[in-house]
């Protein structure tokens, strides 16, 4: 199957099941706690379509000031380029940034950033995953 086919198709299944998308609780509740108070941006590995629908599912995109998204950077997590990329747009130093990630792979990119970290586990991962010296 070509790439291309297969991602649009990954894509479209994706679109499919975002009226069951669920939102973390303890990320959601610091979005509506920080909202208004604080810069927030939502960096991803996801095309911006997809991100677009899924904050748009959950009721929060108008609660972010940027989306950093695949299309916008060239180096993926575990460089720093997308969360630093954030920092710029918000106008703020990467240092004063908290970084809320799911994989290690994001807290080694928000680390190389200078920026602490939260890993924020899902149930879908194994702890081995977890390790974010691994």
């Amino acid at each position: 199957m070509p790439v291309e086919a297969l991602a649009a198709r990954k894509e479209a299944l994706y679109h499919e099941q975002l009226p069951q998308l669920k939102a973390i609780p303890c990320v959601l509740e610091h979005v509506f706690a920080q909202h208004g108070r604080i810069p927030l941006a939502v960096v991803s590995g996801s095309r911006r379509d997809s991100v677009i629908g899924s904050l748009t599912a959950l009721g929060i995109l108008d609660k972010f000031d940027t989306l950093v998204c695949a299309e916008d950077y060239v180096h993926g997590k575990p460089a720093p380029d997308c969360f630093l990329l954030a920092a710029e747009r918000l106008g703020v130093e990467p240092a004063t940034c908290l970084v809320f990630e799911d994989t290690a792979l994001g807290i080694q990119a928000a680390t190389a950033a200078g920026m602490p970290s939260v890993l924020v586990p899902t149930l879908v991962q194994d702890s081995d995953s977890l390790d974010p010296h691994s």
